[in-house]
């Protein structure tokens, strides 16, 4: 069994890896990341990104590199403009952390390549992955559980017709793919949407077509319980064809402003053996390569995990895995750079992963043996991906200020806990 290690011991001056890191993006997704590979290799990665928050500039794990402008072509020419500076035959990984970034690399991988380490999915597979539409088929081919599902098609340029559901409401709607929603301009957007009823449902599909939305919308039926039904899963595959990355948690709380709504806000790392054999299965029926996050919810009506997406990236909340004492850093380093395929690991020792203060999870965590073990484990070791020893004292005034900033969020989009999570 891994055991969790010290951050104070991780964070010691080490000697040159001899590879070099770059990532695309920012926020805690990226620095999560950057984290990890300051903890494992002394690596101070460099960061491309447009307009990138005063952590990203402050922080001793990046350092970073602003492209031209923030389109697709000045981020491709500031990567080429960067491996052009690099040390001749010096390696450097490329990653990311989100759907439209992977996306990106998917599609210019084949430049990329030629200067840049990259573990990716093909764009195939990152398209079929990504369209949760798609992604309900390939689960159904292979007997896993989804919710019961109904796409709206607005590609056509008109206003689907809803016609009849084959569920009942309140259900929760939300774009097949992300990017071409994040993109509209429309008042009251949303990650994800919960709706009360066929009217409300109306004026979402009437909103989207009039703000210009072309793509596909998922309807699916709400699955009861609250966010400590929720599950999530971390996985990597190697170029090798190995799943050397198995790892699980049970959410205790997501967050609730509307551009985050349901990013795990608190989590427990926890076994899941079926659901993550499940997950090895997905992923090599798609040959897959890189990191992967997939969400599960539980149906507490008849007790089946149902998967509801697969990421085709590790997620915001990656560095559960790494403060179980599974650095992520590893995984890609030993694929990437030496070539090898380590003994996978599956499962992790029970750590609570918490970007909230403990006294405002509390609040969240109703039921009695949940909030049994949340003590337990609390009291035994607690991570926080801002809260890394290394850094300097403006970096740890910034974890205190997102805590503090927690706390207002939470009461103002979700001030007490809801049956439905809602």
């Amino acid at each position: 069994m891994i055991r969790p290690r010290s951050s104070r011991a991780a964070a010691r001056t080490k000697a040159d890896p001899g590879f070099d890191v770059v990532m695309i993006g920012s926020g805690l997704g990226i620095y999560a990341l950057t984290r990890a590979f300051h903890e494992e290799y002394g690596v101070v990665s460099t960061v491309v990104a447009a307009n990138a928050p005063a952590p990203m500039h402050r922080s001793v794990t990046c350092r970073v590199h602003e492209p031209a402008g923030s389109g697709e072509q000045e981020r491709l020419q500031a990567l080429l403009d960067l491996a052009a500076g690099r040390p001749q035959g010096r390696p450097a990984l490329l990653l990311c952390n989100n759907d439209s970034h992977v996306e990106f690399l998917a599609r210019h991988a084949e430049l990329l390549e030629q200067h840049y380490l990259l573990r990716v999915p093909s764009l195939e597979t990152v398209n079929q992955l990504a369209d949760k539409a798609s992604f309900a088929e390939l689960c159904e081919q292979h007997d896993i559980t989804v919710p019961s599902t109904r796409v709206l098609d607005f590609r056509s340029g008109g206003a689907p017709e809803i016609g009849e559901l084959p569920f009942d409401f309140p259900i929760v709607a939300k774009p097949a793919v992300g990017g071409p929603h994040a993109e509209l301009r429309m008042a009251g957007k949303k990650k994800v949407y919960f709706l009360e009823d066929l009217r409300e449902l109306e004026d979402l599909r009437d909103r989207l077509h009039a703000a210009g939305f072309r793509d596909r919308f998922v309807l699916q039926e709400l699955i009861p319980g609250d966010d400590t039904a929720m599950r999530s899963i971390t996985a990597y595959r190697d170029a090798r064809g190995t799943v050397t990355l198995l790892a699980s948690a049970a959410v205790l709380l997501e967050e609730h402003t509307p551009e985050a709504l349901g990013r795990p806000a608190a989590m427990i790392t926890t076994d899941f053996p079926q659901q993550l054999e499940q997950a090895r299965l997905l992923l090599d029926a798609t040959g897959y390569v890189g990191f992967a996050n997939v969400d599960i919810k539980e149906d507490p009506r008849d007790g089946s995990q149902r998967f509801l997406e697969i990421n085709p990236r590790i997620g915001r909340n990656s560095y559960y895995v790494t403060g179980a004492g599974a650095n992520v850093a590893r995984f890609m380093v030993e694929d990437a750079v030496h070539g090898r395929t380590p003994e996978p690991v599956v499962g992790l020792p029970e750590v609570l992963y918490s970007i909230v203060p403990l006294r405002l999870l509390r609040r969240y965590v109703l039921d009695p043996i949940q909030r049994r073990r949340l003590h337990e484990v609390a009291r035994r070791r607690t991570v926080n991906p801002w809260d890394y020893p290394a850094e300097r004292p403006w970096m740890r005034a910034y974890a205190q200020a997102v805590r503090l900033n927690h706390v207002r969020k939470f009461r103002r989009y979700y001030p007490r806990p809801s049956a439905t999570g809602f």
